[in-house]
């Protein structure tokens, strides 16, 4: 029955939004919009297009995200079709009890923006109570003395609809002695008085059955009965009387168990056990609240009185005399509402992250207050405690707004812990808080942050190749993809092409890897330019610069330019002056180290000498210099085994061969160089022919010199004389940091007429030097006797070659050396 009533008054439901309104309605509802629809609704039934009402779109629908926000949910939103449906039962009786306004109010939330509209559905009532009595029989005693026109009040019955669809008639069944009155309390509820109609004879019958009915005016109507038995008890003159009819008392809610309420007057006329009155109440199983005391008619409470549950009581009492003689009256005690209810505060809408980029003014939530009092016991002011950047605004009624007041930040407050404070009206006022912890959702504004300004990395060269040479970190307050930094290089001063052959990045650890082993003498330092990128959208980044530095390794070993070997294989020797001096510079060791700073720091050292006091070497010059002047024991051939090292750990060191020969001329060098004839050489035919063709040469250029130098000096033809010709020989270039760069000019001098007699010893390595320290090579014995003139060059400190000094680098073959006959030419072929 309540499904056919609940689908026939599908088709009668309306929305009570007018469409003239709909524009009004931005960007939020002042008004309600009402819907008025039957209880018992089936669940899933449509109530109205909601989205339309609101003026969505459908494509607006999946954004908007539009949804019901409520304590109880009784209705929920097609995601489809933005149609308001029901999703509960909706039983008005059980909603709303007896009020004759029910009416469900809610809000309807909208997202992207938030906005709340404020809806209402009236639940129409529908005949599905019957009316129902409390007994299904009743006993009522009359005497047979009771005259015409006396009333009795019958129980009534209980009707949960309301309107037309309640209780609105009782009807007794036909009879002779009996006629029904319906009356109405002051609640409107009715209830029947039976009158007598004419007098009763016991002795005729005593016994009467009647039915009483209740019926309501639904469609169909409904109805109930109960049976009621008429007993005829003997002659009794005087019946009890109540001295009104009605009581009316109006106590507060609140009040003891055991308060007087109040009490009630009967008085017999009678004597004897005919006068003696006890009251009852008619309906005892009904009265839970109150008690009555049979002997005085006190009527006291049981239990304390809740106004907000029921507002008033109607009790029927009876008062029965010795003789069976009964009396009614009605008692009705209105409760008086006392500020007794503590106001609260129902969040709703709350979301579970509120963006940090929210503009102030934001929606954030919808609030509701709820006091159970009534008048101004019931009204409720509400207040936001604390200083967080929310306000809250009246909406409508009851219903607050929370909206943001100032700007959000994650990363200082990620969140904010409100209250708010709801206070009644009442005397004295009632107050309550409750509080909530908003969440504030993270936006991607904040770029990621390096921990340095800028990176300075030192690599030791010859690392192994993918090995870890530094990492950054970078930080990003954000949360999720939006503090997720990866790393890049973007920018490097090496080629481009080349970059990823020296150095790669870990996207995700931000480690640089070396794909390559440094070599500090070839690359001394490159700048990279590094990018943190997060993955918010849209993306941020930062740059920094980093600088790497390859550290220097003692891995290059001093090497020698001087002394050297000659390209054919012959070793230099220096000549040094019988009658040097102690701290005559003889020689010097030249040598340079590729590496730089203490692994360039060369230092000099004698490891065998033939006499070791003979010779004195610089530590950091390696300058060869006499120790003391020779005695006429020392050997006029010297040797030296100079070490070089640098000041690297592990050093590395090189070693070079000084061949030292004390010698005033060449002439006395030369009979020695046969003393130790070389290995012959196997290419000794072809150096023949050449060094003869260099002889030729040479003469005819040492003839057109002489030439020269005669008609300048207008010196007689006869004379011959040996030139020193001054050339400056460049050193070789510069090395790095901490070599010793010195310059040194080179004479030469060519030297015909000189042969090699003996066949040196092989693998001997020896220099003969004379005063001015020139080297001259060894000659190969084959060439002793056949060969064309050798010639030598011959270092010498350019400071001892100016002119007027000694003759230093120049051999005369006369007995003249008094004439100067050192002349400078730019070159010797």
């Amino acid at each position: 029955m309540r499904e056919g009533t609940a689908e026939r008054g599908r088709g009668q439901r309306r929305p009570m939004l007018l469409p003239f309104l709909l524009p009004l309605f931005c960007p939020t509802l002042s008004e309600q919009i009402r819907y008025k629809i039957p209880e018992e609704m089936p669940t899933g039934s449509v109530v109205g297009n909601l989205a339309k009402d609101l003026g969505f779109s459908v494509q607006e629908l999946p954004t908007r995200k539009l949804r019901i926000s409520s304590e109880k949910p009784y209705f929920s939103v097609s995601s489809e079709s933005g149609e308001l449906l029901v999703s509960s039962r909706l039983d008005r009786e059980q909603i709303c009890g007896k009020k004759l306004m029910c009416a469900l109010e809610f809000e309807a939330v909208a997202e992207n923006p938030l906005n709340f509209y404020h809806l209402s559905v009236e639940l129409e009532d529908i005949n599905d109570h019957t009316p129902k009595f409390a007994h299904t029989s009743f006993e009522l005693q009359i005497s047979e003395s009771s005259k015409p026109g006396t009333r009795f009040i019958l129980g009534s019955a209980h009707d949960a609809d309301i309107g037309t669809n309640s209780l609105q008639n009782y009807q007794l069944s036909p009879n002779d002695h009996f006629s029904l009155v319906n009356k109405e309390k002051s609640d409107g509820s009715k209830y029947p008085e039976m009158i007598l109609k004419t007098a009763l004879d016991r002795e005729k019958q005593k016994l009467y059955h009647l039915t009483l009915t209740a019926l309501d005016f639904g469609h169909p109507p409904l109805n109930s009965t109960a049976q009621i038995q008429v007993l005829v008890t003997d002659a009794n003159d005087n019946p009890p009387v109540f001295s009104q009819d009605i009581y009316r008392v109006s106590l507060p809610e609140n009040v003891y168990p055991g308060t007087t309420v109040l009490r009630v007057v009967a008085t017999d006329q009678d004597e004897g056990v005919n006068s003696e009155i006890t009251f009852s109440f008619s309906e005892a199983g009904q009265v839970t609240q109150f008690n009555l005391d049979s002997n005085t008619g006190e009527i006291t409470t049981l239990h304390t009185l809740d106004f907000e549950e029921v507002k008033e009581y109607s009790l029927v009492l009876e008062a029965k005399d010795g003789g069976g003689m009964i009396a009614q009256c009605t008692v009705e005690i209105e409760v008086l509402d006392e500020n007794d209810n503590v106001p609260e505060v129902l969040f709703q809408s709350l979301p579970d992250l509120i963006m940090e980029d929210a503009e102030p003014g934001t929606y954030i939530a919808l609030l509701k207050t709820r006091d159970k009092d009534s008048g101004r016991n019931g009204e409720v002011i509400c207040k936001l405690e604390g200083g967080a950047p929310f306000k809250i605004l009246t909406s409508s009624g009851n219903t607050y707004k929370l909206v943001t007041d100032g700007v959000l930040d994650r990363e200082q407050n990620p969140e904010y812990n409100i209250t708010i404070r709801a206070t009644d009206k009442g005397d004295p006022p009632l107050s309550s808080s409750s509080s909530v912890t908003l969440h504030i959702g993270d936006v991607n504004d904040n770029a990621p942050v390096f921990t340095k300004v800028s990176y300075l990395v030192h690599v030791a060269e010859n690392n192994p190749p993918g090995a870890s040479i530094a990492q950054v970190s970078a930080s990003d307050p954000d949360l999720g993809a939006n503090g997720q930094v990866t790393y890049y290089i973007i920018a490097s001063d090496l080629e481009p092409e080349s970059l990823w052959s020296y150095v790669t990045i870990n996207a995700q650890s931000g480690v640089l890897f070396a794909q390559r082993a440094f070599d500090h003498e070839q690359l001394r330092s490159f700048q990279l330019t590094l990018q943190a990128r997060d993955h918010g959208s849209p993306t941020l980044s930062a740059n920094v610069s980093m600088r790497l530095l390859v550290g220097d390794r003692n891995d290059n070993a001093p090497r020698v330019l001087y002394p050297t070997l000659e390209p054919d294989g012959s070793a230099l020797f220096d000549m040094v002056p019988r009658s040097a001096e102690p701290g005559y510079l003889v020689t010097k060791v030249v040598a340079v180290d590729a590496d730089s700073g203490h692994n360039a720091w060369l230092s000099y050292h004698v490891l065998q000498a033939s006499d070791p006091g003979l010779f004195s070497l610089g530590l950091r010059t390696g300058e060869v210099r006499t120790a003391r002047a020779l005695g006429d024991r020392d050997s006029a051939r010297q040797r030296l085994l100079v070490a070089v090292r640098d000041g690297g750990q592990p050093p590395l060191s090189a070693t070079a061969t000084l061949h030292l020969i004390f010698a005033d001329s060449l002439q006395e060098v030369l009979p020695d160089l046969s003393d130790d004839p070389l290995p012959p050489d196997p290419q000794s035919e072809l150096q023949f022919y050449l060094v003869v063709a260099l002889a030729l040469i040479s003469v005819l250029f040492l003839l057109a010199v002489i030439l020269a130098i005669a008609l300048r000096l207008r010196h007689s033809s006869s004379r011959k004389a040996w030139g020193c010709f001054q050339s400056e020989v460049v050193v070789p270039p510069n090395y790095s940091e901490g070599t010793l760069p010195y310059s040194y000019n080179l004479c030469a001098a060519e030297f015909n007429s000189l042969t090699c007699n003996d066949q040196l010893k092989s693998g001997q390595d020896l220099q003969f030097a004379d005063s001015a320290g020139a080297l001259f090579p060894l000659c190969n014995s084959n060439e002793s006797t056949s060969h064309q003139p050798n010639y030598a060059d011959m270092l010498i400190n350019q400071e001892s070659c100016e002119k007027n000094d000694s003759l230093l680098t120049s051999i005369d073959f006369h007995e003249n050396k008094d004439e100067d006959a050192c002349a400078p030419v730019s070159s010797i072929l």
